[in-house]
């Protein structure tokens, strides 16, 4: 069988055999393991811990911890049984991640940005969604995709045209890939994972609306931001426009959660 071929028929099997649901219903590629991704985030995580200073400040660990654990209770399960691994960074980098493995990293820094229990909730909840939709995955996956799909261009073009124009045409193709598929699967990531963080944030107690002004806060610290089309993150606005929007629907959750006693109180501590 011709390389073509085989380049062709690997990428529509890998394709068809690996499609999935995020957990907001759309549809994504998913080619590893789940064991797999939970293995690379442990070993990414104690990485960082080796590596990153790591704060013993008892009242921030706390006031990080209150929140995160206000969170976890009212995840999907498993992952609300999950033993969660939650650390603090002594770092003034304006942050935080969740990876796969349910580890959770906060840095110093965002306590500055982040004034409440709310708008932290807002950003841990955020990268929780980003485990939970399975977004590493996807990307891996897309990635492999597109790589897979850009060496049967790279044959084809080879074999049809002359050697300058295959350059020409490959060189497109990848900035093509970039700004076509994998940068908007980015944004599409960024996303469903607010849309997550608000839907964990209400059923936990917390207030949805204020991640709105979490993101007005992140948006002074921005500066010389790429234009969104070249982003792999939606532009603040296009953010604050859809948590604004959404955010309503979510006060009868947030009601019963009230009512079912998730009413965290969580205390910052001076920063």
């Amino acid at each position: 069988m011709r390389a073509w071929k085989i380049a062709a028929l690997t990428l529509a099997t890998l394709t068809v055999v690996s499609c999935s649901k995020s957990p907001t219903g759309r549809s994504q590629l998913a080619f590893l393991p789940e064991g797999q991704l939970n293995q690379m985030g442990e070993q990414s995580y104690e990485q960082m811990k080796a590596e990153t200073p790591i704060s013993d400040d008892a009242a921030i660990n706390a006031y990080v911890q209150c929140v995160s654990h206000a969170l976890i209770e009212v995840l999907p399960e498993p992952y609300s049984q999950a033993d969660w691994d939650i650390t603090v960074f002594d770092e003034d980098t304006v942050n935080a991640f969740a990876l796969p493995g349910n580890n959770i990293g906060v840095y110093r820094g965002l306590l500055g940005v982040a004034e409440n229990q709310h708008q932290l909730a807002a950003v841990i909840g955020h990268e929780i969604g980003h485990v939970i939709a399975e977004h590493s995955n996807e990307r891996v996956s897309s990635n492999m995709a597109v790589g897979a799909g850009l060496q049967l261009g790279a044959i084809l073009a080879n074999k049809e045209l002359e050697s300058e124009n295959a350059a020409l045409l490959m060189s497109a193709l990848g900035i093509g890939a970039q700004v076509g598929i994998l940068l908007p699967y980015s944004r599409t990531h960024e996303s469903e994972a607010d849309q997550l963080g608000l839907d964990y944030m209400a059923d936990a107690g917390f207030k949805p609306i204020e991640a709105a002004d979490l993101w007005r806060n992140m948006a002074k610290e921005s500066k010389g931001a790429p234009p969104e089309l070249l982003s792999t993150h939606p532009s603040p606005q296009t953010r604050i426009d859809a948590i604004e929007a959404y955010a309503p629907r979510l006060d009868n959750r947030v009601r019963q959660a009230h009512q079912q006693g998730r009413n965290p109180s969580c205390s910052k501590p001076t920063i």
